[in-house]
């Protein structure tokens, strides 16, 4: 075989249709054409400053970010690969106001469509790996156009998510409800080929990932967590940990995914009005399909992500997933007594100058 034996995308939906005979195969058709949008977004993101799609296109989105060249061409290259097929009865996603109707000529399929064109576009022009999320939900009534409300399904409503990686190598990782696995592109093939068949989160870890820029915003929980982590060997969990930071969705699961670690995005008091920065419909219930699936844990902090009801399509929420055992461990400090029973040794009220005053 010209994968030396391994798996495609394609025989590994084959297998997975097989399993369900009175599947239709709209769901397979659906997913390969996401996969070639991804491909096609890999290929712009490849030639980078040779391409001219580096920078900022002098827009800004729904959510008030400015928009970069390749977030606007990436959202196009989404809904043109996805518009024709008639799997799709309407699509969302991070760039747009309001879901995407499809043209008049095209048929009206039986699946939503959510998704982030560009997770951490930010990175783009310094060449960090920058990646895609999609969720797919079923239409509340196939066949004709969807509405708004349609795509405020909870997460364990998804019956398939994913993301692509574009960095040294892009690799396309899916969920269908059985397992999390990641196909790598082979560049010579143009083919996707199952390289890491069902990805495992260990339950425990000594890695965690936090903008620390914004701990003067965290709850006492999240201080908490992160000041016995920071304290080490010498501290109450007596084990040293690292911590990363990418400002990449896609990135930062990726790493968890393949040697476990927690994210942590959590609810803090930078903006009342905006209740977590992660979107819950497009990033995060995604994500967390595709964590639980590999055996971890995705929360809001609180509760189990999967299981919040959206009320709104942007909306933004708490996000913490990765490694069962710590996971679990933020939620528990959530739930004991507040603040004042806890003085953060690193984030509390004490200065450097604190004896003078």
């Amino acid at each position: 075989m010209p994968t030396g034996g391994r798996t495609t995308l394609v025989q590994y939906l084959i297998e997975e249709r097989r399993r369900h005979p009175e599947a239709t195969g709209d769901l397979n058709a659906l997913i390969t054409d996401v996969a070639l949008a991804c491909k096609a977004i890999s290929r712009k993101v490849a030639f980078g400053g040779l391409a001219g799609v580096l920078g900022s296109a002098g827009s800004g989105n729904v959510q008030g970010e400015e928009q970069k060249t390749l977030d606007v061409l990436s959202n196009q290259i989404f809904l043109r690969a996805n518009e024709w097929g008639g799997h799709v009865a309407a699509m969302a996603s991070e760039e747009l106001d309001d879901i995407a109707l499809l043209p008049a000529q095209h048929p009206r399929g039986k699946y939503l469509l959510a998704f982030d064109p560009l997770d951490g576009s930010s990175n783009i022009d310094v060449n960090v790996s920058v990646g895609s999320i999609f969720s797919i939900t079923r239409a509340r009534t196939p066949g004709e156009d969807a509405k708004t409300a349609d795509f405020l399904q909870a997460g364990r409503e998804q019956v398939c998510a994913g993301y692509a990686i574009y960095g040294p190598s892009t690799m396309l990782v899916l969920t269908l409800g059985r397992g999390t696995h990641a196909f790598t592109l082979d560049p010579m093939l143009g083919e996707w080929v199952l390289s890491h068949p069902g990805l495992k989160v260990p339950a425990a870890t000594r890695e965690f990932a936090i903008n620390a820029s914004n701990s003067r915003f965290w709850e006492p929980a999240v201080r908490r967590y992160v000041d016995e982590c920071l304290a080490g060997r010498t501290g109450p969990r007596d084990a040293d940990f690292n911590m990363r930071w990418i400002a990449s969705l896609v990135a930062e699961t990726h790493r968890i995914l393949m040697r476990g670690g927690v994210f942590l995005y959590p609810k803090d008091t930078k903006d009342a009005t905006k209740p977590g920065r992660l979107r819950l419909l497009y990033e995060a219930s995604p994500i967390a399909f595709l964590i639980e699936q590999a055996g971890g844990m995705a929360s809001t902090g609180r509760s189990r992500l999967m299981d919040v009801q959206p009320e709104a399509l942007h909306q933004r929420i708490g996000f913490v997933f990765g490694s069962s055992e710590e996971v679990a461990r933020i939620e528990a400090y959530h739930r004991e007594p507040p603040a004042d029973t806890f003085q953060s040794p690193l984030f509390g009220k004490r200065g450097l100058f604190a004896d003078a005053l």
